[in-house]
């Protein structure tokens, strides 16, 4: 059966201890199954050149600071998977990489789908070499994987800018909701050429994207529909006022 193609606004890595957020990622793990593998391409993990993570057992890594003690020591001992990474090499040209594990962007949000840790996990980098299509293009060689039982997904966030958030919580901010609605918009009507052209998508690009490293998974995942998928959405807030966590799913109807 083809597996979905996912999307995970993560947010805080606080979301990892829990919350309603945490939530919505549990019953989507239960809805969704355990597939035989993951493919998470991440915000946090940005190289020259691509690169694919190819470890028996890649570490948690803990890549932020000053956040509680039991956040440092949360462990998330998913297994890796060296032949995916290798199925992921051979489509891609990626290099196979044994010096990076799962960032947080990948465990804080599988901790909650996949809690017992038992679905291989291997992640794809951000190639800054490449521009918005190139990563579009790049995404679609991941296609059949979908057929091959491995979910392809990305985390990152639709609006992120840390500048302009709200440390006490409150609405979002007129211009983030906009884009947000935008992004849902030509996700919805597939049009990946606004996703791509992101800044002409809507007037408020720029202080919803003020950095790309969070909205381009999200073009990993617009890269994978295909006729007669489907696209719905899930944790579809904003906090702090410009931070979105709205989730995309992608999937047979």
């Amino acid at each position: 059966m083809r597996q979905p193609a996912l999307f995970f606004g993560h947010g805080s890595p606080m979301n990892a201890l829990g919350g309603p957020h945490a939530e919505a990622w549990r019953a989507l793990g239960e809805t969704v199954g355990k597939p035989k593998g993951v493919v998470m391409v991440s915000a946090h993990w940005e190289t020259d050149g691509l690169a694919v993570t190819a470890q028996l057992r890649p570490k948690t890594m803990h890549d932020f600071g000053g956040f509680p003690p039991e956040l440092h020591a949360m462990q998330y001992p998913a297994p890796g998977s060296p032949g995916l990474a290798a199925r992921v090499a051979e489509l891609t040209g990626a290099a196979l990489a044994t010096d990076w594990g799962l960032d947080h962007g990948t465990w804080s949000v599988l901790a909650h789908v996949w809690p017992e840790a038992d679905v291989p996990v291997v992640q794809l980098s951000l190639d800054r070499r490449l521009d918005a299509r190139g990563h579009h293009e790049l995404a679609k060689q991941l296609a059949p994987l979908r057929d091959e039982e491995v979910i392809i997904a990305g985390s990152g966030d639709f609006v992120h800018n840390l500048r302009t958030w709200k440390r006490a919580g409150g609405e979002a901010y007129d211009w983030a909701g906009r884009f947000n609605e935008a992004v849902k918009a030509a996700l919805l009507r597939g049009d990946d050429d606004a996703l791509i052209d992101w800044v002409s998508l809507a007037e408020d690009a720029q202080l919803s994207v003020p950095t790309d490293e969070h909205y381009l998974p999200l073009l990993y995942v617009a890269a994978q529909r295909g006729p007669g998928d489907e696209v719905s959405f899930f944790n579809d807030v904003i906090e702090g006022g410009s931070i979105s966590m709205t989730g995309v799913r992608i999937d047979q109807a």
